[in-house]
């Protein structure tokens, strides 16, 4: 048989080396899935179900377990699961040193029980990674929106100049989408899964009634199972099985997808405003980064391109997890299992995506004087909606807009500044006077509401606890 390769992330530098990348590797997902198990037997002994003696072996063996990895994948082809090749191994291993303990081993239980519990186990601890580096990113942001509240730049819509703005609304706007995935993060729920071969319990129940049915006046329905189990894993309580009930995944894909858009709008941005005809940001520098093969000028800007590169596959990968909420009766034949690698990629390109972004924002450069210079390019023109303002009550709206069109084009064709070219109209003589221009031209008194607006957003960011 060929030796099997290593997912070490070489054509995937988003993830590759970040803090996630240990959470979603095959050995966290078979770590997870033995921390299930072991929780389960925790559980069972809790409410007397299972001998204390065999839930310490099973929690014992579960973190001592040397399974070998490629051998459980190629035995889980038979199953479509790797949970089924997964038992009896784990089984063995226990019953080795204790026989009778081995008994107690997925008491109950079917592999849907065991896999999704550990996929949200492993979700739960990526998550953590995010929320952390989405804090950072969200407090740089902030601290950005604060420093350049007053730093005038061009705002763009459709790629052109459109009126002036300032480069702390920008920061903000970022903050909000940084807020906006935070609050999406931190709320999302996790819960255990527990349900049986079709979500009834009932195989819990049986083996509860071995005991039998008076003991302790327990009750053998399996639900007593559910608090337990879930508060062993730290995940959330299920109100009942999800093995056909995807909301949780389909739920997570979403919050994955958004997290990646919201930091892929920051990077794109930083891709945009750092071309060297604006040059108004530049990345952080790192020796080595940026390098180019063959360009020796070159110093590209990497951690916004991988930022990118994670907001452009992560949807897709959220697409595979919305469509699994189509599951058939009360197993899947194939819904389910399409879910594991998309939600194992969403995870591990979220949480690389994320600590990137938290660098890139940490150590953004910014440079005000480019962006005083490219506000200054047009020569007035981009406050020429002010002048439309101003000149409407003598004009009317559509005559003074058809003016301003007119000059514009004039002042861009001739290289002239828009002021002196509508000095020169004689359709303005005696409406506007020269000193009047040089006001309504200044793109500093055309910023509108941009420091109470930064002010909102702020203030939002300290209600949710991030302060810069």
């Amino acid at each position: 048989m060929p030796i099997p390769g290593t997912d070490s992330g070489l054509l995937a530098p988003t993830w590759a080396g970040s803090p996630a990348e240990d959470e979603v590797t095959d050995e966290a997902f078979l770590r997870a899935m033995l921390e299930t198990e072991a929780a389960l037997a925790r559980a069972q002994a809790s409410l007397g179900l299972v001998p204390e003696y065999a839930a310490k072996a099973i929690s014992d063996a579960a973190e001592r377990a040397q399974l070998n990895l490629v051998a459980l994948a190629r035995q889980g082809r038979a199953a479509a699961n790797p949970v089924v090749a997964l038992v009896p191994a784990f089984t063995a291993m226990i019953a080795a040193d204790n026989p009778d303990a081995a008994e107690f081993v997925h008491r109950g239980s079917t592999s849907q029980d065991i896999l999704d519990s550990a996929c949200m186990l492993v979700a739960d601890r990526t998550l953590r990674l995010v929320t952390g580096d989405l804090e950072r990113t969200a407090r740089a942001f902030a601290a950005l929106a604060r420093t350049h509240r007053d730093t005038l730049q061009a705002g763009r819509t459709l790629t052109q100049h459109a009126v002036p703005v300032t480069f702390g609304l920008k920061a903000a706007t970022w903050l909000q989408l940084a807020l906006d995935a935070l609050v999406r993060v931190r709320s999302v729920a996790l819960p255990a899964e527990l349900g049986g071969a079709a979500g009834t319990l009932a195989a819990y129940g049986e083996y509860a009634a071995l005991d039998g049915p008076d003991r302790s006046g327990l009750p053998l329905g399996g639900v007593e199972l559910m608090a337990p189990f879930a508060a062993e894993l730290g995940l959330a309580e299920p109100v009942l099985s999800w093995h056909t009930a995807r909301t949780p995944i389909a739920d997570l894909g979403a919050v994955l997808q958004f997290v990646t858009g919201a930091l892929g709008k920051f990077a794109l941005d930083v891709q945009t405003l750092s071309r060297p005809e604006i040059g108004e940001v530049s990345e952080p520098s790192a020796p080595g980064r940026g390098a180019s093969s063959a360009m020796p000028q070159k110093c590209n800007p990497v951690l916004a391109t991988l930022v990118v590169t994670a907001a452009r596959q992560v949807p897709a990968h959220a697409l595979v997890l919305a469509q699994s909420m189509l599951a058939e009766d009360e197993r899947p034949g194939g819904a389910w299992h399409a879910e594991w690698q998309p939600l194992r990629e969403a995870l591990r390109l979220t949480g690389g995506a994320a600590h990137l972004a938290a660098e890139l924002a940490e150590g953004l450069r910014v440079h005000p004087d480019r962006m005083l210079a490219n506000v200054r390019l047009t020569d007035g023109a981009i406050v020429a909606e002010r002048l439309n303002v101003a000149l409407a009550p003598a004009l009317g709206k559509a005559t003074a807009k058809r003016v301003l069109t007119e000059a514009s084009l004039m002042a861009a064709a001739s290289g002239k500044p828009l002021a002196d070219v509508l000095t020169e109209r004689a359709d303005l003589v005696g409406v506007i006077t020269a000193e009047q221009l040089t006001d309504l031209l200044d793109p500093a008194r055309y910023v509108g509401a941009a420091g109470p607006l930064i002010d909102r957003v702020l203030s939002r960011a300290s209600a949710l606890g991030v302060t810069a």
